[in-house]
């Protein structure tokens, strides 16, 4: 991903000798502001601030202040750049972002602030979790398949899977109308919701919510349109209704990215709401290399 090269760039420069100074004044100025989840600013989280001098990755690396505070500028030899962001600190999440700066030159505009967001460490927990990629293709068109999130496979004849947690469709129509991709549920109660990314390039090494939401899933969801990787979706899965239609237990889970190339994590405990994934635990073994989840 064009990000991930860019800070990796930038973090192999860190500890180089500063670059030589810039023949022109087109110089920019960049504060980096880092703040909690409430918006209150955090101090001594280390700070990151990533360019390129002459074709070569640099830094300035420090710590924020008391106001959550740190600020960089360089000369660049040409009115455009590329600004790279990263704050972390023990008991958050990294947080990174990017600006990029474009001719003709304004200083008015190339002085700027970023804020930077940090997720708190909450609570990881153990998770089932897995990437598929499947590419866009099914077991067999035109039919309904279930996926079991607790076995990682699809329900039997087409794998190892007893439980369906999940339906897709992939409905085959005509060249002109193209295919329609369906996601459905066994249970009543059961759904899916998308949450909607602030940046889809950068941001939190948590992507999600610490927790999932109690309510606003919808049964069904159909689409027409190619997989888009960055999207995340939050689900509930295996409900149990009492007599009034009070959801009495539920699974809660998260999906990054789309289907049918995605990477899925489901809570083992029911009713628990709680979505952040520790690594560390994956429930689901024997994974390949590919299959296995590094992110929370």
């Amino acid at each position: 991903m064009k990000c991930f090269a860019f800070f990796s760039l930038i973090l192999l420069a860190a500890g180089a000798a500063s670059a030589q100074t810039a023949l022109t004044n087109y110089e920019w100025k960049a504060t980096m502001r880092v703040i909690d989840e409430s918006g209150n600013p955090i101090s001594g989280a280390n700070a990151l601030i990533g360019y390129f001098t002459n074709s070569q990755p640099t830094s300035a690396l420090g710590i924020t202040d008391s106001n959550g505070m740190f600020t960089a500028s360089h000369s660049l030899p040409e009115p455009m750049a590329e600004v790279g962001f990263q704050a972390d600190k023990p008991g958050y999440y990294t947080t990174t972002a990017e600006r990029q700066l474009w001719s003709p030159y304004d200083p008015a505009q190339w002085t700027f602030t970023q804020t930077l967001e940090l997720k708190k460490v909450g609570k990881p927990i153990a998770m089932y979790a897995k990437k598929y990629v499947m590419g866009l293709s099914l077991p067999k068109y035109n039919k309904q398949i279930g996926f079991d999130f607790m076995i990682g496979d699809w329900v039997a004849p087409y794998g190892k899977g007893i439980s369906s947690d999940i339906f897709f469709t992939e409905n085959h129509l005509d060249e002109k109308s193209g295919y329609t991709f369906t996601i459905a549920f066994p249970k009543e109660g059961d759904g899916l919701q998308e949450f909607t990314l602030p940046d889809r390039e950068t941001g939190s090494g948590l992507r999600s919510p610490h927790e999932a939401p109690a309510d606003g899933y919808q049964p069904k969801d159909e689409q027409t349109q190619m997989p888009d990787p960055h999207r995340i979706y939050l689900f509930r899965v295996r409900t149990a209704k009492d007599h009034d239609g009070n959801i009495v237990s539920a699974h809660y889970g998260k999906i990054y990215g789309d289907f049918m190339q995605f990477t899925y994590y489901l809570n083992p405990t029911s009713n628990d709401r709680n979505i952040e994934f520790d690594p560390k635990q994956n429930l689901l073994g024997g994974l390949q290399s590919f299959e296995q989840v590094d992110a929370p």
